[in-house]
């Protein structure tokens, strides 16, 4: 890899790591190998860097060859124009900082035609200069000798010879870094209402910031976004600001020497070349910076509620009823078996307008019992507490049995998205949106990351300000994300689904189809080897993805686990040396417990991956997520009317973002924990605290029904 070295030292030096682990690291992922599979089996090569270490050194090495692509640029320009010096190249050469390297460039980049440019056309170049010297007593004289052609007199010569030194003054380093150190330290956002827009319906969320300033380097993510987009809607006039006499006035103390004639042009160039030209581009800076950095936290926030979200604790393989809640066009029921298979489907209407309450009852215990129903998901949406209530109404009128199906509220974020998307279409082109909605909502409940990596990630509802942020970066820190949580899971090869496997390290689109048409072609996979004879799944693919796919089945039982196809020979060597099978070894903590890995010990199989392999061994392919629990909402709680200040109540957490929790309390309207009510004690992120679908107990501070927002609190209410 062109620069590893150098690549190595700034990143190792920016993230405080080892530099032979940064090197390994480069190493491996130029090489192609995926972030989760580096992380999991290559431990011995990075010192054991974990996935959010590995990721940081991928995204800062893409970071670097955008710079050294962008050097490429810069140093042809400058060439071509024949002005390249040794000096210069060097400085270039040693630059890995974008805005150094912008601002070395920027006296050679090609600009549109400026005044300073026509100035320098009509020959005022030397007039620039000999103001520059201050050293003229009497400038208006020596400007008549510039008067011809274009210039017809010496207002206008002296005019463009301003010109020249103000475009001079704002593109040399020192003046930019001047006026950057001073915005860095006392820059202000200002915030104002566009004076027409002030009374209408779409301001009235803004009005916080109709008249609003604080410090940039305070100004949280979540105010920036905010005014950031009342901007664009045409509504905020938002600005960056400091003192402009006292930076114009440091910057005439490095260009102006003593009093006089010229020494007064050049200050009058000097403050021009600030308001105009200066000012505005370190302004434009700035708000990129800023913008920059609140789209870096609002992604962190988002990619670590999707981790939350697609790690939530699965119900697993169980016969489920799945449920579309909704009032007038009623709701839409689906029954799966335990593979999430739609065997049926029907609607039924136990709420107003309709109101067929009783014949509903029936249909619903009968499907019950037709289909061995195990559980029962029902949406978050419209209609949900009421739905539910039917349902628990029902059960209780069920004939007896040993087990009542379980009663689960699921999040339908995106169910719309999906029943409507291609992948819907294809597994089920003969039935409608509200079918296919009905049977997402219940294989949620059933695995809710095998379900949600259908959905595009910004349409689940767990972000904070989506839609504004560099939806590059978001995309890309998204898939990072729902790639590493398919992988920590890890994926039953013949189950996955295509949209599933293609998360698989290694895999995408192409393979996971091709993996998909030979389990339909062939039948079941009965072995991870079965997997080199996929069309155009090859040696290194298979290395890539074989230790995250799971075979239940399998013969072999390490192709049900962690451990990857190249360390079975040790562990048949293990079971060997015990006197007994790998599925003897597995099985008999005794016989694991005779096993000292360091005799296991080799040139590429060091401790780690052998302390890797023994975890693995005691619970082969065990799912990390959690185990699902049952929530209630409080009976006596249905719409906002009924709350009330001081009241405790129980709720989940459907939202986190950077300034707090929203919390569903069962009214149709989430309220707000904000962070300096989700504990006793200081909390600077609120996922310290709280995590998505948590179930919480909060205290009712206010209620404001004109503006539809509940107040809540979780300090001192005993969780």
């Amino acid at each position: 890899m062109e620069h590893l070295k150098i690549f190595t030292q700034l990143i190792a030096s920016e993230l405080h790591l080892q530099e032979h682990a940064v090197e390994n690291t480069l190493k491996l992922l130029d090489e192609g190998c995926t972030i989760p599979f580096i992380s999991r089996y290559r431990k011995e090569r990075t010192g054991g860097l974990d996935e959010v270490q590995i990721t940081a050194i991928s995204n800062r090495l893409t970071g670097l060859q955008e710079i050294a692509k962008r050097k490429e640029t810069v140093v042809k320009t400058i060439t071509e124009q024949g002005k390249m010096t040794a000096e210069l190249q060097k400085r270039i050469n040693d630059c890995w900082e974008s805005t150094t390297l912008e601002d070395i460039y920027l006296p050679y980049k090609p600009k549109r035609r400026t005044r300073a440019q026509v100035a320098r056309e009509q020959g005022l170049e030397p007039l620039a200069t000999l103001l520059m010297l201050q050293r003229e007593q009497h400038p208006e004289t020596a400007a008549k000798r510039f008067v011809k052609g274009d210039i017809t007199d010496t207002e206008q010569a002296l005019q463009g010879a301003k010109d020249i030194i103000a475009e001079q003054v704002s593109e040399e380093e020192r003046s930019r870094n001047q006026i950057r150190s001073a915005f860095r330290r006392e820059a202000f956002i200002v915030s104002k209402v566009v004076k027409a827009k002030k009374d209408t319906d779409e301001a009235a969320k803004y009005s916080d910031y109709f008249d609003w300033e604080e410090p940039l380097k305070r100004c949280s993510s979540h105010r920036l976004l905010a005014m950031r987009r009342g901007e664009s809607e045409g509504i905020l006039q938002v600005s960056i600001t400091i003192d402009d006499d006292e930076a114009v006035s440091r910057l005439q103390r490095n260009y102006v020497r003593g009093n006089g004639a010229c020494q007064r042009l050049v200050a009058e160039a000097v403050e021009d070349g600030y308001k105009r030209l200066l000012c505005p581009s370190i302004e434009t800076e700035f708000a990129n910076l800023s913008k920059e950095k609140a789209d870096e936290d609002a992604i962190k926030v988002f990619t670590e509620n999707l981790r939350q979200l697609l790690l939530g604790a699965p119900l697993g393989q169980k016969r489920v009823m799945g449920i579309d809640p909704g009032f007038r066009t009623g709701c839409k029921v689906v029954c799966l078996d335990a593979q999430g298979n739609l065997l049926h489907h029907e609607a039924i209407f136990p709420h107003p307008p309709v109101n067929h309450r009783m014949q509903a009852t029936v249909h619903v215990q009968q499907m019950i019992a037709d289909y061995h129903i195990e559980a029962i998901a029902i949406g978050n949406g419209t209609a949900s507490r009421e739905t539910k209530d039917f349902v628990v109404d029902t059960l209780k009128s069920y004939p007896t049995t040993p087990t009542l199906p379980k009663i689960f509220v699921v999040s339908e974020d995106g169910a719309s998205v999906y029943s409507a998307s291609a992948t819907a279409r294809e597994e089920f082109p003969d039935e409608d949106v509200t079918v296919r909605g009905a049977v997402s909502i219940g294989r949620r409940l059933m695995d809710p990351l095998a379900e949600l990596v259908k959905i595009d990630p910004k349409s689940i509802g767990v972000g904070q300000y989506q839609h504004d942020v560099d939806q590059t970066k978001l995309k890309h820190s998204l898939d990072q994300t729902v790639e590493s949580c398919v992988n920590l899971v890890g994926v039953n090869l013949n189950t996955a689904s295509q949209h599933l496997l293609m998360y698989v390290s290694g895999l995408g689109p192409v393979l996971a189809k091709n993996i998909v048409d030979y389990r339909r072609e062939n039948g079941a996979f009965t072995s991870r080897a079965q997997l080199k004879k996929v069309p155009r799944l090859g040696p290194a693919a298979f290395q890539q993805c074989a230790g995250f796919l799971r075979i239940t089945e399998a013969k072999n039982p390490l192709d049900n686990s962690a451990v990857h196809p190249e360390s079975y020979a040790v562990v048949e060597q293990m079971a060997k040396d015990c006197h007994c099978s790998v599925a003897d070894l597995i099985s008999n903590k005794e016989k694991r417990s005779q096993i000292d890995i360091r005799h296991y010990v080799t040139d590429t199989i060091g401790l780690p991956t052998l302390t890797d392999i023994m975890k693995e061994l005691e619970k082969p392919g065990r799912d990390p997520r959690e185990q699902i629990e049952e929530f209630e909402f409080d009976p006596n709680v249905q719409t906002t009317e009924d709350l009330h200040e001081g009241m405790e109540l129980p709720g989940i957490v459907t939202n986190i973002t950077n300034f707090g929790a929203f919390v569903d309390i069962g009214v149709h309207q989430d309220g707000l924990v904000h962070i300096s009510q989700l504990a006793d004690k200081y909390v600077s992120d609120p996922t310290q605290v709280v995590r998505l679908h948590q179930h919480v107990r909060v205290r009712v501070l206010e209620v404001d029904l004109r503006r539809h927002r509940i107040s809540l609190s979780m300090k001192g209410v005993s969780q």
